[in-house]
């Protein structure tokens, strides 16, 4: 993100440093958590701090935040201004990821299985039997479906990625927003099996053929699971991946207007993938202290100075650089209750 920042965005006193005794505590979103780590360990090489993420789900990471009991929350999910208000948050996009449907089909070779969001969505409700079903054929010619029952695992936490599943599903399939809908933690219809956070799912679809998850596109390149293909919007199918994440952004409101809300599900764009979403980090308003309040805040900040560099190849993409510069400006919303700026180690 380095080109997006001017480093006259430094606030408080140049040696108003802080000391780096104490870990820097971090929770919540699963879906991110691996680029997290790997900022955090360049962050601790490069000034000496060390910050610790855990990824416990969206849900949790909101519920410590709002506690304070971690320095920031890790969210899938963003909240809208007056949860942000009730709270005092600040809430900051970092990246943007895709949500992949994965399989585990013997004898289906990786990425050629295709389905339509209808047909995903009927799927994940269990409407079909089993695997050799004639809809997903007609979908697949050549492919040698198997004649396994349809097994769904789903996220047992409340779940950022879940929410950003369902809200594709329930766009693309009015039974599935009247039955199930977009929902974080959502009841869904039948016997499922439920497992704990990204690398759960990952775990558990290995461990059963017939099986059908969801999960961060990073773990479908790292555990080298079998991702779905889509047919998007504009009528192509697509795998997931930077090349279908960067084209999301280009066609919605985020790129476009700078609207870090904006939708990215579903976007027009021939290589759009269409389980697309920001993540985003929520921080305190109104910390105690400038003091108190550095440590995180110099943290963030190097990540938007340094992140990008550090993204590349981890199966997620950056935020437009237009949109980089306008979210500088969002670190000012955090008011220390001394009236004093923190000082930004993050340079």
């Amino acid at each position: 993100m380095t080109a997006a920042l001017p480093v006259t965005l430094a606030f408080g006193a140049p040696g108003a440093l802080f000391a780096q005794t104490a870990a820097l505590a971090g929770a919540g979103a699963s879906f991110p958590s691996l680029v997290y780590g790997r900022w955090a360990t360049a962050y601790e090489k490069t000034k000496g701090q060390v910050v610790r993420y855990k990824p416990t789900g969206s849900g949790d990471g909101v519920k410590q935040i709002t506690a304070r009991d971690v320095a920031f929350g890790g969210s899938d999910s963003p909240l809208a201004a007056e949860e942000l208000t009730k709270r005092k948050l600040v809430q900051i996009p970092m990246l943007v990821g895709g949500i992949v449907p994965v399989v585990n089909l013997p004898g289906v070779p990786e990425g050629r299985l295709q389905l339509t969001g209808d047909l995903l969505a009927e799927l994940m409700m269990g409407r079909v039997a089993k695997w050799n079903d004639g809809r997903i054929a007609a979908l697949n010619p050549g492919v040698a479906l198997p004649a396994l029952p349809v097994k769904r695992i789903v996220r047992a936490d409340k779940s950022g990625t879940t929410e950003g599943y369902t809200k594709y599903l329930s766009a693309v399939s009015p039974s599935f927003a009247k039955d199930v809908g977009a929902n974080a933690q959502p009841k869904w219809p039948g016997e499922v099996e439920a497992a704990e956070g990204n690398d759960g799912m990952a775990k558990a679809l290995k461990a059963a053929p017939g099986t059908i998850a969801y999960v961060s596109y990073d773990r479908v390149q790292r555990d080298k699971l079998n991702g779905v293909r889509l047919r998007n919007a504009a009528g192509q199918w697509v795998a997931a991946g930077e090349t279908g994440f960067k084209s999301a952004i280009a066609n919605s409101d985020l790129s476009r207007k700078g609207d870090d809300l904006a939708s990215l599900m579903d976007r027009d764009g021939a290589e759009s993938w269409p389980i697309t979403m920001t993540s985003f980090i929520l921080i305190d308003a109104t910390p105690a202290t400038s003091v108190g309040a550095a440590p995180v805040m110099s943290f963030l900040y190097w990540c938007f100075m340094h992140g990008d560099d550090l993204t590349r190849g981890t199966g997620f993409a950056p935020l437009p650089v237009a949109l980089q510069s306008k979210l500088a400006a969002r670190f000012a919303a955090v008011k220390p209750a001394d009236g004093k700026l923190p000082a930004y180690l993050g340079l």
